[in-house]
């Protein structure tokens, strides 16, 4: 066990299921000796060779072969990077930055450990040019958020008449997850048995027809406030008490806030979930809709 862990640290490759590969170097030459030394210390065998070709195989194939193993490394840096930019994002639609190192301490975990996978991608994959070009924007924009607070005043939230918001189309970005299908959900259960919904682009808030109202999109009319998503604001708009929606809402909050204000374990498969309907899904209206039905039974499941 200790020298898998070794060798899948150093980036080997598992091969037809009889021995680990590497690219040679002089850096891999030594590992190699050293490894077997260990092994032979803790009264094992090993041993190593060099080779210039596998003769039932291309360079090209070899290569490939690395990549994908580098691809799957290159997954849970990317399931963090969504977090955060779902986190930032939420910062632009008006949630406050303060007290948010927790935000940059994520980045910073998560750009060591993309070091440490880029290290072993030997063959420079497109995965990871991708994942380094998005935590380099990551990065920027979490700075140039951090320059331009200046402790702006968070606005107060406007009660609202669940009778002044009957037969609305409610409009919001598009490809919806958590707080968005959420939302949605709630709308339909509490405010507008008859809502529809639509999707928009963020430049498009400010020309809605007259009988449209945003929500969860930067303008819109209902959406983050302080440190509150948008799920949040509509029950304290709507002065919805119901017990079982704040605990609905201690989820969507932990999911898009991405701040640990909240201890809640099933959040992680209500994620799961969503993002596999997110993938699914044949439009951004059949997503909203699935969404919103595992958010009824998550309601009905707080009873």
């Amino acid at each position: 066990m200790k020298i898998w862990r070794r060798l899948t640290q150093a980036g080997a490759l598992p091969f037809k299921g009889a021995a680990y590969i590497l690219p040679y170097s002089e850096e891999h030459d030594e590992f190699c000796r050293w490894l077997v030394s260990e092994a032979v210390g803790m009264g094992g065998e090993a041993a190593f060779v060099h080779v210039e070709r596998i003769e039932t195989m291309h360079d090209r194939e070899i290569i490939d072969l690395f990549n994908k193993q580098r691809v799957r490394d290159y997954q849970d840096i990317e399931k963090g990077l969504e977090g955060l930019e779902r986190r930032i994002q939420s910062i632009k639609k008006g949630s406050s930055i303060q007290g948010n190192k927790k935000l940059t301490e994520q980045l910073y975990k998560l750009s060591k450990e993309l070091e440490a996978i880029r290290r072993i991608d030997f063959f420079s994959s497109k995965a990871g040019a991708v994942i380094k070009k998005r935590m380099e924007t990551l990065q920027a924009e979490l700075k140039s958020m951090e320059r331009a607070y200046t402790g702006i005043r968070i606005p107060a939230i406007v009660p609202r008449r669940i009778k002044d918001y009957q037969g609305k189309t409610w409009v919001t970005r598009k490809k919806p997850f958590v707080d968005r299908m959420a939302s949605a959900w709630l709308i339909r259960k509490f405010i507008d048995p008859e809502a529809s919904f639509g999707f928009i682009d963020e430049k498009e808030t400010a020309h809605l027809g007259k009988n449209m109202v945003a929500f969860d999109v930067m303008g819109g009319e209902f959406t983050h406030i302080g440190d509150m998503c948008t799920f949040e604001v509509f029950i304290k708009s709507f002065n919805l008490p119901d017990r079982r929606i704040k605990k609905i809402a201690e989820i969507v909050h932990e999911l898009d806030m991405k701040d640990d204000k909240f201890k809640t374990p099933e959040a992680k498969g209500i994620e799961e979930i969503l993002a596999g309907i997110k993938k699914t899904s044949k439009s951004d209206a059949d997503a909203l809709e699935r969404g919103m039905t595992i958010f009824e039974m998550l309601y009905e499941s707080k009873a």
